[in-house]
């Protein structure tokens, strides 16, 4: 049975109120939480960029979903810190945290004062990042020299099972690359409205992990008013709608802004689900279960959180379960 999950954006709203999202979310059926990890937003008009991994255990402890957060390790944070702080949740909630893991973007790896990579670089570096956790959380003690650099680190507090470990990929050369490592034990990619481009992109990754599972984060904007949804969606997720590899390579929100003051709402469109019709939303999420996968996370990127995770929890979620 596919999970149906909802993200928890940490760019676009305080822990504060997101906690109080998660325990709605979990009253409603919700079965796992995705949690965005940023220090900074893409918008300034978004404001807000708390801390994934202090917020984390307080969702946990609250309610009773599994939860999962994408991380770039490698840059503003060390794999083994990275390591660490996966295995503290999953040892102190077994089976409840899963992990994803990225090339990053400037926005919030450009912090650390680094020199920022080339893509093909950056998965290098991510693959010996994931190698090390990977032998941490297998009780070794680890000395590693080469993109990153590691001094016998072990691991003395590590759960039962380590968390699954995801590969996040927003291209298909992404996805057919992670499909072959042997560290990736799934993979998370975002679900719009170019559904072909979403089924090119699992396609790629099963040419050589056919077998492991696929997680979507969709990207949806709902509102009971139809212009309301797209104004929504226009406001807060224009920025994420910049086109072609642009959106790895900036440093600022206040330039994501700049870059996105050129994008229409035609073009919001082509990459959020924008409805005000419930049904409609079932179409589209149905088409994404037929691609057989395994967690779908619902991201709302308009503002009105309560009122999504109420109409969704009551009509939408019951559908697909």
């Amino acid at each position: 049975m596919t999970e149906i999950g909802y993200h928890a954006s940490h760019e676009q709203f305080p822990p504060s109120e997101l906690l109080e999202r998660v325990k709605q979310a979990d009253e409603y059926g919700f079965s796992t939480v995705l949690a965005s990890d940023h220090f900074h937003p893409w918008s300034e008009r978004q404001g807000e960029s708390g801390f994934v991994w202090s917020w984390l255990g307080s969702a946990m402890e609250a309610t009773s979903m599994r939860y999962g957060t994408v991380n770039a390790p490698g840059y503003r944070y060390h794999p083994a810190i990275v390591a660490q702080a996966a295995a503290t949740l999953r040892e102190q909630y077994p089976e409840r945290f899963w992990f994803a893991v990225g090339s990053g973007q400037l926005l919030n790896e450009g912090i650390a004062g680094t020199d920022w990579p080339v893509k093909d670089e950056r998965n290098a570096r991510l693959a010996e990042c994931a190698e090390v956790m990977g032998r941490l959380w297998d009780g070794e003690t680890v000395t590693h020299h080469g993109r990153v650099t590691v001094e016998e680190a072990t691991l003395f507090t590590r759960p039962e099972t380590a968390p699954p470990l995801y590969g996040a990929a927003l291209s298909s050369e992404t996805a057919r690359w992670l499909g072959t490592q042997e560290w990736v034990d799934g993979l998370i990619t975002i679900a719009t409205p170019d559904h072909d481009a979403l089924e090119e992109r699992v396609d790629a990754f099963r040419e050589g992990a056919p077998e492991r599972p696929i997680a979507l984060k969709v990207q949806l904007s709902y509102d009971t008013d139809e212009d309301d949804a797209l104004e929504g969606a226009y406001d807060q997720w224009r920025t994420n709608c910049v086109p072609g590899p642009t959106t790895q390579e900036l440093r600022t929100s206040e330039q994501f802004d700049e870059q996105a003051e050129t994008i229409t709402r035609e073009e919001v469109e082509e990459n959020v689900r924008v409805s005000a019709d419930l049904e409609e939303h079932l179409e589209w999420l149905r088409r994404d279960l037929d691609l057989d996968v395994d967690t779908v996370v619902l991201h709302n990127v308009n503002r009105e959180q309560a009122q999504f995770v109420d109409h969704f929890g009551e009509d939408v979620v019951p559908e697909l379960a």
